[in-house]
């Protein structure tokens, strides 16, 4: 015989409330022992990169950090970086190490080398809970408001005793949230035990969740070098030539598929007495 609903009802309301005071529980170990804070050593992802030419400012700001990622590589002058479209035609043009690129009225010899960028392979991030500020979460797609119209709206909300709320003493507007900072640890830790607040934003009264704010600090990185299949570096360009007649001349040599070569997807050239930077990003970027 199946028990009444009512004393269901109350078992799965004591199996709630005990599952909340053990997070409870452990959120005040973390607090008042930062030592304990878990360590959390994550791979960051492999990403194809790629030369474009030149650094290019998109219009919509990336979604992660991760897909924004930009490497600056110098170069020193009498030297030139090539992309090719195929990564299987730069394997060819190093292949062979000297090029001998043939003019009107003499000859270059120049020597070619594959790029290798400094990569991070692991990030070890330590974590730890902060005691006077929460992070709030939850806002819909369709709230239009400014900067500090949001922030100055929340602070409003979030400062007020009747809230659960206290004297606001920082504020930031972050990737998916807003970072609220207190005077003192007892409204940090009122909010995030009430969760859930009904804000009024945009003209309704918008469900938004407030939990706690974790702070990391990078512990251990590793750095690999890592081959840029696409490009060529091509070294020791003698002072022969102005930049603009130097970059066609290479292009022209890099695209002959008698050299090795094939379709160049981009060319920058650096002339002697002179110094450059180039930019990677990834492809998402």
């Amino acid at each position: 015989m199946s028990a009444p609903l009512s004393l269901q009802a109350l078992r799965a309301e004591q199996d709630s409330l005990k599952k909340r005071l053990l997070e409870l529980q452990q959120l005040k170990t973390l607090r008042h022992n930062p030592q304990n804070a878990p360590q959390i050593p994550f791979p960051v992802p492999k990403i194809p990169l790629v030369f474009r030419g030149h650094a290019q400012q998109t219009r919509e700001e990336p979604k992660s950090l991760i897909s924004s990622l930009r490497i600056c590589y110098p170069l020193t002058g009498g030297s030139a970086l090539v992309t090719f479209d195929d990564p299987k035609v730069a394997q060819q043009v190093l292949q062979q190490k000297e090029h001998k690129i043939d003019m009107e009225e003499c000859r270059l010899q120049v020597q070619v080398q594959p790029v290798e960028l400094p990569m991070v392979t692991t990030i070890q991030v330590s974590s730890q809970m902060s005691g006077q500020r929460v992070l709030v979460s939850g806002f819909p797609a369709w709230l239009k408001l400014s900067e500090e119209e949001l922030l100055d709206k929340l602070e409003i909300f979030f400062g007020k005793t009747r809230n659960g709320g206290g004297d606001v003493e920082t504020r930031e507007l972050l990737q998916g949230g807003v970072m609220l900072g207190f005077t003192e640890d007892e409204v940090a830790q009122r909010l995030c035990k009430i969760g859930q607040f009904m804000v009024p934003l945009g003209g309704q009264h918008v469900p938004l969740r407030v939990s706690p704010y974790m702070s990391g600090e990078i512990q251990k990185a590793e750095i690999k070098t890592q081959p840029v299949p696409q490009s060529v570096l091509v070294c020791n360009i003698p002072d022969v030539l102005d930049g603009p007649e130097l970059h066609d001349i290479l292009e022209i040599h890099f695209q002959k598929p008698t050299r090795g070569g094939g379709e160049v997807e981009a060319l920058t050239v650096v002339p002697p007495g002179h110094r450059g930077l180039v930019v990677f990003t990834s492809k998402s970027g």
